[in-house]
């Protein structure tokens, strides 16, 4: 695989530049039946597309070729087909393709099923089972060789999350109950019936991991969390019979995939911002697998009994590495300049203890001008994982923080879950308790002090600026949730179904909940510069309640400035990315008076 596209040399560009700029690959995902034939994303035409690689060869093929790039793909059990997404733009909406492993022609591969958003994807050897979500609700379809039927529909959320190895059984996830965030697991035979279901109540959540790999065993691996965090079972829906490993000895919150051979878990362990990876028997025993300290974004238990995942940590680029100790697929071209490591912070805030990742520039002493870097989600969390912006605004001589508020993952269900009925503004308050310790401590420079993020983080940036004006001496928000009101009636279904969860019902229902958390409501009060960017075919964050905040802004004189760029909820173009990045770093140094970087 070439590095092509990477014109000037990397090396002649400047370090945030060549950062973003560097070739990245996924973990390799891989077929069932045919282990060597693999599928990645990466980058080194310039735009994110999907590849095949023959591990038996050591050929590697680019699959997808558009203008705005490809990320959603998977192959079929014998590795003969690849499949992607088609949307348009970034929009999210659009039909599954497919074409030869070794390359040929696009076909449609679910012909009789809509254009929807994509709510699951198996692929089967006979057949397969395809969620859509469109504006009427959740429709999952088997497609084989007799057609395409509808094999489950529903006005709520739901999505495809298993076929069984025997493609007799399928696993949805669903929140017929009402609540999209915590959700219920139903287990259907293909003629529709109900096989094994399973609902914990409100406020606990139920997902799955995925039936056995194993021929002849239709055990459903799953995640519950009625002890307060994601923990790992293991079903047999003929049964109903239950396997609960003992995992008390891992920390933080859980996810698993089964052993390659049905025999153990591989267990990712999240705490305090860092992972681990673990093999987990069922009868419990558990065995630490050899990984480097930082953040594994990816893994996958692979034939010849080692583990292959994707690492990085604050101060390392990203790597796919194998637990037995090579790099399993390296990007082509220059690797991108390293950054500092981040040190953690634990601050009491208003609802607990509060954690918080901190980066410093390697020159100088405190107090720094800071950025307060609030990541999306709101269900994620930072950790100590290579990120350009950190790493670029530590270039432009400021101090990074990145706040776990309440709402993220990592720090079990009630952390995660406390922001219910009150979004924004609680995760603000956090926001703020760690801004005083901060100032407090010697590390931020009060009077320089910016508030930036993307996505749910760019809707805390935009919240915070109105909500706590006195605190923020700039702002940057990309593609943010900016008018509560007018992004419930053009966002996807999918989100509109989590924000009444969040809310706790919709607009019409609770209107003064969705008036209380909405930037909107706050314009007027903001007093820092702000900068927006904004998808034009986002279906997250849609264009049209970001114009309403943009103009209330500019009726009232407040100093906004636009950036819009033709994709949707971000970019897969490395160029685009390079100029994203480059606008909210010149204008985070003209306000907090840096010197820009060159």
């Amino acid at each position: 695989m070439s590095a092509a596209g990477t014109t000037p040399p990397p090396s002649d560009l400047p370090l945030w530049e060549q950062r973003v700029r560097a070739t990245r690959v996924s973990l390799p995902d891989w077929a069932d039946d045919a282990p060597e034939r693999c599928l990645y994303v990466s980058n080194p035409t310039g735009t994110f597309e999907l590849y095949a690689w023959d591990r038996s060869s050591d050929e590697h093929r680019q699959v997808t070729d558009r203008p705005n790039g490809t990320s959603d793909g998977a192959l079929s059990p014998d590795g003969s087909q690849v499949w992607w997404f088609a949307d348009t733009d970034g929009d999210e909406f659009g039909t599954w393709r497919r074409q030869p492993f070794g390359g040929g022609p696009d076909v449609d591969a679910t012909p009789g099923v809509p254009a929807a958003y994509p709510a699951g994807l198996e692929i089967g050897r006979t057949v397969s089972v395809v969620g859509c979500s469109t504006d009427e609700g959740s429709a999952v379809h088997v497609v084989g060789p007799d057609g395409t039927r509808v094999l489950y529909a529903s006005e709520h959320d739901a999505d495809v999350a298993g076929l069984s190895r025997s493609e007799t059984l399928v696993a949805l996830e669903h929140s017929e109950h009402g609540d999209s965030r915590h959700r219920a697991l139903r287990v259907l035979r293909l003629s529709g019936e109900v096989a094994w279901e399973r609902w914990d109540g409100p406020g606990l959540g139920l997902s799955s991991a995925g039936f056995s790999p194993v021929e002849g065993d239709d055990r459903l691996l799953a995640m519950h969390e009625r002890s307060g965090r994601m923990l790992p079972f293991v079903v047999d829906p003929a049964t109903g019979t239950e396997v609960h490993p003992d995992v008390s000895a891992l920390e933080g919150d859980l996810d698993a995939d089964w052993w390659f051979d049905g025999s153990a878990l591989l267990v990712r362990a999240e705490s305090r911002g860092r992972s681990s990876l673990h093999r987990v028997t069922l009868e419990g025993e558990v065995t630490a697998l050899p990984t480097p300290v930082g953040t594994i974004g990816a893994a996958t238990s692979r034939p010849d009994g080692s583990v292959e995942f994707s690492w990085s940590s604050a101060a390392s680029p990203p790597v796919v590495r194998s637990t037995a100790g090579t790099v399993v697929l390296a990007a082509p071209g220059a690797t991108a300049p390293g950054s500092v490591p981040v040190s953690d912070a634990f601050v009491e805030g208003p609802g607990g203890t509060v954690h918080a990742l901190v980066a410093i520039p390697t020159v100088g002493a405190g107090p720094w001008p800071t950025v307060f870097l609030a990541h999306g989600g709101p269900t994620w969390n930072d950790s100590d994982a290579f990120a350009s912006d950190r790493a670029a605004y530590v270039d432009l001589g400021c101090a990074v923080v990145q706040v776990n508020f309440r709402g993220s993952t990592g720090y079990g269900s009630a952390w995660r879950d406390a922001l219910t009925g009150r979004p924004g503004l609680t995760e603000l308050e956090d926001i703020a308790a760690v801004r005083t310790w901060a100032v407090e401590s010697g590390l931020a420079d009060p009077a320089r002090i910016a508030l930036t993020g993307g996505s749910w983080g760019g809707y805390l940036a935009l919240l915070g600026l109105g909500t706590q004006p006195e605190l923020w001496a700039a702002g940057v928000a990309a593609v943010p949730v900016a008018d509560y009101l007018a992004a419930y009636e053009d966002e996807m279904e999918p989100l509109r179904a989590f924000d009444r969860s969040l809310f706790g019902g919709s607009p019409d229902e609770v209107p003064e909940v969705y008036e209380r958390s909405s930037p909107l409501t706050y314009v007027a009060a903001v007093r820092a510069p702000v900068l927006v960017l904004a998808g034009a075919n986002d279906p997250r964050c849609p264009i049209r309640q970001i114009d309403n905040w943009i103009d209330a802004a500019q009726l009232l004189g407040k100093d906004v400035e636009v950036y819009r760029f033709d994709a949707g909820h971000g970019s897969l173009v490395v160029d685009e990315r390079v100029h994203q990045l480059g606008a909210e770093l010149e204008f985070v140094a003209r306000r907090l008076g840096l010197q820009p970087l060159t």
